[in-house]
């Protein structure tokens, strides 16, 4: 199928290897991905672009070359903490980046899974990029750091309550307060973030699998789902999540699909089911 995306810079790749799926590639491979204002926008209008297309229904988020994604630009950030911005608007313009990192870290408004396939190292924002994501397969070189109370910074974009979580409150500080990088065999079996460690070489051909394993199933039934699981993180009580959800635009478009029923007849006639794109939230 033949695909509109949104124009954007060199600084990422757009492809769709396998029906349904979209693969995001941080093309910066010489700078180790670092993250830069031209490759967040690129990202938030293709990712825009991605929730509003019905007949995608899965991405994955990868980099080019050895690294995943070395963070922000700290040259950027040297040179805007000298700059004559207050701290009140500092703060301020954190807040309001809703997306955050990447336009990934805080991303809430899509339901569709995003995968996690991390080549190589992932600092700073990268990590915090992976930590928003539904899924994630790591190479076995992999390394994922937050290292920014070494550089006198903090990372702000949703990673720390996502990994104290994930992992638990003396976990979490000691990736955040010593700054110290994780293997990605650490990241899977002490701060369980990571689902599947794989050589390098077989990153992305996992990441696929994944994906089509998604894509199998009712893309209603798996954007329904993930919607809960995001209230499951805003909400504290599981009474509120469940009649919240009971409510959402996505439940109620379950039961209005015709995927519900040819779902439920396929499984009465012992016959794998056809699934058609969601209607437009």
């Amino acid at each position: 199928m033949q695909y509109q995306v949104p124009t954007h810079s060199n600084e990422i790749k757009v492809s769709f290897p396998v029906d349904h799926v979209m693969l995001l590639t941080l093309n910066r491979p010489k700078s180790l991905n670092a993250m830069t204002p031209a490759m967040d926008s690129d990202i938030d209008k293709v990712l825009t672009w991605f929730e509003d297309e019905p007949s995608l229904w899965v991405s994955i988020l990868t980099g080019e070359g050895r690294a995943f994604c070395a963070g922000a630009d700290l040259i950027a950030w040297n040179d805007r903490a000298h700059s004559d911005k207050t701290p009140e608007s500092e703060a301020e313009d954190g807040a309001k980046h809703v997306n955050g990192f990447g336009s990934i870290s805080r991303r809430q408004s899509s339901c569709k899974p995003m995968i996690a396939a991390v080549n190589g190292g992932s600092y700073g924002g990268g990590t915090e990029m992976v930590l928003n994501c539904d899924i994630v397969i790591a190479s076995e070189e992999a390394v994922f750091a937050l290292p920014e109370v070494k550089r006198g910074v903090l990372a702000s974009m949703g990673v720390i309550p996502r990994l104290a979580r994930v992992a638990g409150h003396q976990l979490a500080a000691e990736m955040l307060l010593l700054g110290r990088p994780v293997s990605a065999h650490e990241a899977a079996a002490r701060f369980g973030f990571v689902n599947k460690v794989v050589p390098k070489s077989d990153v992305i051909t996992t990441a696929l699998a994944w994906a089509k394993e998604i894509a199998g199933n009712s893309p209603d039934s798996v954007q329904a789902t993930k919607r809960a699981l995001i209230l499951s993180n805003q909400l504290g009580d599981v009474e509120d999540v469940v009649k919240t959800h009971f409510r959402s635009k996505e439940m109620l478009r379950v039961y209005a699909s015709d995927n519900i029923k040819n779902g439920l007849l396929a499984f009465a006639q012992k016959r794998k089911p056809t699934w058609g794109n969601p209607a437009k939230l």
